[in-house]
């Protein structure tokens, strides 16, 4: 019998195939090799059933008989049989044990009826068993009913009433009244008809739907709304305002006060990070309401700040196919730039309400591991508080966001040189999320603008254009996945002694993979403390005249822009393609493809190297998605020692520095140290990019100080 360990049954990964010797009666017995069955299980998930032609490939692929695949594919689907059958026997057991315990109940409430009017024993008489069991599930769904029309209210924000009831419930109490900056958010109130919510239902093993309860669900989300919308109050004391007029930052005692706790005390050794931002944002309510409830649009719209993001439930779609009182449980890893920062991994409700004509707030509140059946021994590394947005519709077309985050986190896995980032907000804060949605939604606009020309000295057709910012979009996102160990990508972390405690070392094979070199590839990253404003380090990098200081892509020579495709309104924000600047054109065989952004939060430099004949296909309009590449680059943030209000927009065109603050610098680069996808990673390797990460640091540290 052959097989995989990755399913339950305590199999070994490595198996034998019994292989027939001739006519002779004697058994072999043949071990594969952990390449072979690494090999053998990947092509079992995709064709569990290999025809003939498929099977002599990966024979010879693997250097085994025909007849050795054949029979590890038949072993391997028997044991798969045999695990699911095994499994699906607990299942029926667990039911059959519950319908054991809800016969003896439902015996119970035979022997001892109650009168649903009078509330005193029953008799029987000539009720039948079926008919009396009725009344009793008919008093228990009356009573579930009047608790669900009482969540309801607070849900919808009006009264409803039961459709069985002449009795109509209180009208709730009078409008909230919010304001945010001192521009007002009058009458919070919202009408609805009905709570669109029938029996919910979650996912459990094997595809088999448990219900759960779901008002539990709905209160949580009632009472996350109910405190974002305090937190939104303008000149509310829960808020200090730094001495200086800038950062705000919670009161805690008055926090304390105003709220109780909605999903439990803060964990020990935990701290809390609370911050608000209000800005213009240049989109609409609905549009912005829409994004932020699709999960796939939230992590596009936030691409250096979510790696990841999944809706796993919807409990409520909306009433009216609108957004109004949609609810939903979802899924997101949130991540800093750096290898010193551990992904944020968070499970929350996602609740949306209308408050009024171009008045929204949707509110996020992570979900106690209890209240969703999971253990409650489950490590966490951070708990959302309420959190979330209000947004108001302006008449020029653009809204007024008022952005409130609020969290709880473990600060001991977290660097020391990222302390102060984190408490200041600037992190994971609001401000972050305000300033990458305004450069978002005004890159947005930008690129669907048909007045903004290319500048470019080469022809670019409009398809070209459109197939070199999808490529940048890929290049930026694999080059966030190999600086964070998220989910989204299956890199190997490796420990080398040799290596400094800040450097990051990570590995993955790729093999068949469209847009990635096959082979091994390494992804090395560091962060490290600059003596310069954020502002100045992110000018000197992007600056193409500066690039042969401390790229050896550069062969110490100037570079030349050919494309230059703005993003935004400042010449910060754009898509560049750079060459070697020479006499002789014949010698330009790369390219450099790079996107720099800037915003308050930081800014990102990303590039990557690329050859003439991808790019020519590409400027055509050709498929961009076969283009190969291994993207590097920077990510600069504050050290979080000076307050986020600073004009970081004027700093960085008057090149403005402060000598009492400095930036945190993450290098990053990604390389393919074997085009062998099976081939052993050598020591040399590491130490060639890690050697490559210090001579790279070493150039701009140099570089900066004698500018």
């Amino acid at each position: 019998m052959s097989g995989s360990g990755n399913l339950d049954g305590g199999l070994e990964d490595e198996q034998e195939t019994l292989v027939l010797e001739k006519p002779a009666k004697k058994l072999k017995y043949h071990r594969h090799t952990q390449e072979q069955i690494n090999e053998l299980e990947t092509c079992f998930k995709e064709w569990p059933h290999p025809d003939e032609k498929q099977r002599l490939d990966l024979s010879r692929k693997l250097n085994l008989e025909p007849r050795q695949v054949k029979f590890w594919f038949q072993n391997r689907r028997t044991q798969m049989k045999n695990q699911l059958e095994r499994h699906e026997n607990v299942m029926l057991r667990q039911e059959n044990d519950k319908l054991r315990v809800e016969n003896v109940a439902i015996k119970d409430a035979v022997r001892n009826p109650i009168c649903n009017h009078c509330g005193g024993v029953a008799m029987l008489g000539n009720i039948t068993i079926e008919e009396n069991q009725l009344r009793v599930e008919n008093a228990q769904l009356r009573d579930e009913l009047s608790r669900i029309c009482g969540l309801a209210e607070k849900f919808l924000g009006r009264p409803v009433t039961p459709l069985a009831s002449p009795i109509a419930l209180p009208r709730p109490s009078s409008n909230l009244e919010l304001e945010v900056a001192g521009n007002g958010f009058g009458g919070l109130s919202s009408g609805g008809t009905s709570l669109p919510m029938g029996p919910l239902t979650r996912p459990g093993m094997m595809g088999v739907e448990k219900p759960f309860n779901s008002s539990v669900f709905v209160e949580l989300a009632v009472t996350a709304m109910d405190e974002l919308l305090r937190l939104a109050q303008a000149d509310s004391p829960i808020w200090m305002t730094s001495l200086d007029g800038g950062k705000e930052t919670l009161n805690p005692v008055e926090y304390m006060r105003t709220f109780s706790p909605c999903i439990g005390l803060k964990p020990s050794g935990f701290v809390t990070e609370a911050s608000r931002e209000t800005g213009i944002v240049m989109i609409n309510s609905l549009a912005l309401v829409e994004t932020l409830m699709d999960g796939s649009r939230w992590a596009q719209m936030f691409p250096c700040v979510i790696a990841k993001a999944s809706t796993t439930d919807v409990l409520s779609s909306g009433i009216g196919r609108t957004r109004h009182g949609a609810l939903q449980l979802m899924h997101a890893e949130f991540q800093v730039l750096s290898p010193l920062v551990p992904v944020r991994q968070v499970k929350f409700l996602r609740f949306c309400k209308q408050h009024g004509e171009g008045l929204w707030a949707v509110v996020d509140v992570s979900i106690d591991t209890a209240l969703d059946g999971a253990s409650i021994n489950s490590f966490v590394n951070c708990r959302r508080l309420p959190s979330g947005c209000v947004v108001q519709d302006l008449s020029n077309g653009y809204t007024r966001v008022t952005w409130i985050e609020h969290s709880e986190y473990d600060e001991s896995a977290v660097h020391y040189l990222y302390r102060s980032l984190l408490s200041s907000g600037l992190g994971f804060g609001a401000l972050r999320w305000l300033a990458t949605l305004q450069r978002q939604c005004e890159s947005i606009a930008i690129l669907l603008s048909s007045t903004v020309p290319c500048e470019d000295h080469s022809v670019l057709t409009q398809a070209g254009r459109r197939s070199l910012l999808q490529l940048t979009n890929r290049m930026r996102d694999n080059f966030c996945a190999g600086v964070c160990a998220s989910t989204v990508r299956m890199w190997n972390r490796l420990h080398v002694a040799s290596l400094g405690e800040d450097v990051k070392v990570m590995t993955r094979k790729s093999m068949n993979i469209p847009g990635e070199p096959p082979g091994v590839i390494l992804s090395a990253a560091t962060s490290v403390w600059m003596p310069i404003m954020h502002q100045q380090l992110f000018s000197f990098l992007r600056d193409e005249r500066q690039r042969s200081k401390w790229d050896i892509l550069s062969n110490g020579g100037p570079m030349q822009e050919m494309i230059h495709i703005p993003k935004g309104q400042t010449s910060s924000n754009c898509v560049s393609l750079l060459r070697l600047n020479t006499r002789n054109q014949n010698d330009n065989t790369m390219l450099i493809l790079q996107e720099t952004w800037a915003d308050a939060s930081g800014s990102l430099i990303v590039y990557a190297p690329l050859d003439v004949a991808s790019m020519r296909a590409v400027m055509t309009g050709g498929d961009s998605s076969f283009v190969a590449l291994l993207p590097s680059g920077f990510a600069i943030v504050p050290d979080g020692s000076s307050g986020y209000g600073d004009d970081w927009s004027g700093k960085l065109a008057r090149g403005s520095s402060n000598k009492g603050s400095g930036s945190l610098l993450t290098v990053a680069f990604q390389i393919l140290v074997n085009s062998l996808p099976m081939a052993k990673l050598n020591v040399e390797s590491v130490e060639t990019v890690n050697s490559l990460l210090s001579c790279t640091i070493n150039k701009i540290k140099s570089a900066v100080s004698s500018a």
